[in-house]
C-alpha cells in the first residue's frame, strides 16, 4: 500500500515536488510521485485518484492550483496543498489553495515548501505507526540541537 502520493500539475513542478520525495525518502515512507493537470487531464486524475491505494495526497500547483482542490473533490483521504510559486511571489497560488469552499479541506503549507508538506504527511502517518513517530522526534531532535 503507498502511503503518499505526489502529484503534479506538469512535469515544470517537479523541482518543488523532489523535495517532498526526498523527506519521504529519509523517513522510509513508501510513496509514488504521478503528473496529472487538473485542467488539461481532468478525467486522468479522477481515475488516478479513484484508484490509488495512497493514504495522503500531496499535490504541487502553481497559478490557479486547482490540483489540490481537484484531487479534495475525489476523495475523503487527506491532501495538502503546496502553492508554487510562479507569478505574484506565489500569492496567488497560495490563495487559490487556502480558500476552498466548506466541505472540501485541502491543508497547505508555505509556497514551494514540499518539505513542510511531506512532514505533515508524515505526522498525520505516525498517528498510528509507532516507529514513524520515533523518527519524526528524533528528527526534531536534531533540528534543536543545530540552533
Amino acid at each position: 500500500m503507498i502511503k503518499v502520493s505526489v502529484v503534479l500539475g506538469s512535469d515544470s513542478d517537479r523541482e518543488v515536488g523532489d523535495k517532498a520525495v526526498a523527506m519521504l525518502d529519509e523517513f522510509g515512507v513508501e510513496h509514488e510521485l504521478a503528473v496529472y493537470s487538473a485542467h488539461r487531464d481532468p478525467d486522468g486524475l479522477k481515475k488516478y485518484v479513484d484508484s490509488s491505494d495512497a493514504s495522503i495526497f500531496i499535490a504541487v500547483a502553481g497559478l490557479s492550483a486547482a490540483l489540490p482542490g481537484a484531487i479534495a473533490s475525489h476523495t475523503v483521504r487527506p491532501v495538502i496543498g503546496v502553492p508554487k510559486e510562479a507569478k505574484l511571489g506565489g500569492l496567488d497560488s497560495l490563495l487559490s489553495i487556502v480558500q476552498m469552499p466548506p466541505g472540501v479541506p485541502v491543508a497547505c503549507v508555505g509556497v514551494d515548501n514540499a518539505r513542510n508538506a511531506a512532514l505533515l504527511a508524515i505526522e498525520v502517518l505516525a498517528l498510528h505507526d509507532e516507529g514513524l513517530r520515533k523518527k519524526l522526534e528524533e528528527y526534531r531532535e536534531r533540528r534543536r540541537a543545530r540552533t
